[in-house]
């Protein structure tokens, strides 16, 4: 009931796998200036993680975003054909010669991957050693379970065993909580697949400034003016991350 009365009009019963749905958010993040704050955070973060590349980077699942604003070189491609992308591919299996990239970031794309081991080993031949993999995913603590459980249209199952997810369409296919999976509960087995990578840096974060946000689906609870103040709060958690944060940062670095 909460979640129904939460939806916004707007995307309301659409399709999450038409392009037209994209095209429609992205005039919601538009409308939307405390998301629209939120993002442009996360982006200085993602490029702040790349340490003034030099090389191309791609942007996978670039979707309705605006990365491109803050990287003008950037390659932003997605599954999806829409008119503001570069590329239209398939992250597993990248259209693009070895070595290329010198980073590749992505926001809320990760756990959307049926088959991430085919992602990693795709990444591991585009990136050159010193390269980076820097991302927004979601995260998985005590609050992040109870809200993306209760308020979230998306699967979030921390329990799930394997990492491959069953195929559906490129946005309904998901599991919240399969980077936490793969960089927290599984760290031993994803090192030891991908020993070309290290898990240089994972930050939780944004316990509330999203879900307050209403992120694409919902109505947004605060206006602009307050996301300074709301992420001030945040910042006042951080020593309490590990039980309240719903995403994290997660940087991995290419190997020799």
């Amino acid at each position: 009931m909460i979640r129904s009365w939460l939806s916004h009009p707007l995307t309301r019963g659409l399709d999450l796998d038409d392009p037209q749905t994209t095209i429609l958010r992205k005039r919601i993040l538009e409308e939307k200036p405390f998301l629209k704050k939120l993002y442009r955070q996360w982006y200085g973060l993602l490029i702040d993680s790349l340490e003034e590349a030099t090389f191309p980077v791609l942007e996978i699942g670039s979707g309705a975003g605006f990365l491109r604003e803050h990287l003008p070189d950037l390659i932003a491609s997605d599954t999806l054909y829409l008119p503001w992308l570069t590329l239209v591919l398939d992250a597993e299996r990248l259209p693009l010669h070895d070595q290329l990239l010198d980073g590749i970031v992505m926001t809320n794309v990760l756990h959307h991957m049926s088959d991430v081991e085919g992602f990693f080993a795709e990444a591991t031949r585009c990136v050159r050693v010193g390269g980076r993999i820097a991302m927004i995913e979601p995260w998985t603590t005590p609050w992040s379970k109870f809200i993306y459980s209760n308020l979230h249209h998306e699967p979030f199952d921390p329990q799930m065993r394997e990492w491959r997810l069953d195929s559906a369409g490129p946005m309904t296919t998901a599991n919240g909580a399969l980077p936490w999976i793969l960089f927290e509960r599984d760290r031993e087995r994803f090192l030891s697949l991908f020993p070309k990578w290290t898990i240089e840096e994972i930050q939780p974060m944004t316990p509330f400034c999203y879900l307050l946000s209403g992120g694409m689906s919902l109505r947004s609870l605060m206006p602009g003016w307050a996301y300074a103040f709301c992420s001030w709060i945040e910042r006042a958690f951080q020593p309490w991350m590990h039980s309240w944060a719903m995403f994290a940062k997660v940087v991995l670095k290419r190997l020799p």
